[in-house]
C-alpha cells in the first residue's frame, strides 16, 4: 500500500491509496455492490474470491430478510479472512439512471454513517460507481471526497482514518486532483 497523499481535518485524517482493497487493515473495507448483493465482478467478486464465500453468505440473508437494497443504501456483513474486520457494501448509482451524483453522494454518507454508529475509527471506500456502473472517472472520485471531508467537517463520527484507494495509477491519481 502506498499513501499518494494525506490531508488532516481536526484529528482525523484523509488518505488517498494506491493499492488492493482486500489486503486493507482497517474496521472495515467497503464494497461498491449491486441492489442483490451478488457479488460476482469488479471490487465485490474479489473481495468475496479473498475474503470467502461467507460474505456472499450474509449478503443472501440480508436480502433473504429485507429485499433488495435501493441506491445509496449501505449494509454490513463480516470480512470473512480479510485483514478487516467488517464490509460495509453500498449500492452507488448506474450512470444514466437520473440523479447520479446525490445517488453517489447518499451512498458514501449512508456508508459514514453506519461505520459511525458501529463505531468504526478506519474505513477505505474504493471508487464506487466508476467501474461498471459507468460513473464517470473525475466526478466520481471527487464528489467521493468531498463527501467524506464534509462529513469529517460536520458530523459527531468515530471515524479516525478515512482511505481512498485505487488499485492502478487511474483513481489514486484522480483522488489525489480532487483533494487539491
Amino acid at each position: 500500500m502506498k499513501v499518494l497523499k494525506e490531508k488532516r481535518i481536526k484529528d482525523k485524517i484523509i488518505q488517498v491509496v494506491r493499492g488492493d482493497i482486500t489486503k486493507e487493515e482497517v474496521d472495515a473495507i467497503v464494497n461498491a455492490a449491486n441492489k442483490y448483493l451478488s457479488h460476482g465482478g469488479g471490487v465485490a467478486g474479489a473481495i468475496v474470491r479473498a475474503g470467502g464465500y461467507i460474505i456472499q453468505e450474509e449478503s443472501n440473508k440480508i436480502i433473504e430478510k429485507n429485499g433488495p437494497l435501493n441506491t445509496g443504501d449501505a449494509v454490513i456483513t463480516t470480512a470473512g479472512s480479510l485483514p478487516s474486520e467488517y464490509v460495509i457494501h453500498t449500492v452507488g448509482p448506474v450512470w444514466g439512471e437520473g440523479d447520479e451524483e446525490n445517488k453517489l453522494k447518499k451512498a458514501i454518507l449512508s456508508v459514514l454513517r453506519l461505520a459511525t454508529e458501529k463505531k468504526l475509527e478506519s474505513i477505505s471506500i474504493p471508487a464506487v460507481s466508476c467501474g461498471i456502473f459507468g460513473f464517470p472517472k473525475k466526478k466520481g472520485t471527487k464528489i467521493i471526497y468531498e463527501t467524506v471531508k464534509e462529513f469529517l467537517e460536520n458530523e459527531e463520527t468515530s471515524l479516525k482514518a478515512v482511505r481512498l484507494i485505487g488499485i492502478g495509477e487511474e483513481i489514486p491519481s484522480l483522488f489525489v486532483q480532487a483533494m487539491d
